[in-house]
């Protein structure tokens, strides 16, 4: 299962990614911007790969109590 701390970390790099890109769209900075949203769908993925590992735990947990 993924622990709290990768969830955490993964949360925050989506986060991150945001402030980036509202950042980078204040300031005209076309790089951070794009780095931004580069950065949330990192995090974004991460949170999914984090979901998937969770439900092939719970998939296994359940065979276990058979």
């Amino acid at each position: 299962m993924a622990d709290f701390i990768d969830k955490a970390k993964h949360k925050a790099e989506e986060a991150a990614g945001k402030f980036k890109e509202k950042a980078g769209k204040a300031t005209d900075d076309r790089d951070l911007e794009a780095e931004g949203k580069g950065d949330q769908v990192s995090g974004g993925l991460k949170q999914a790969g984090d979901k998937l590992s969770d439900a092939v735990d719970d998939v296994k947990d359940s065979f276990k109590d058979k």
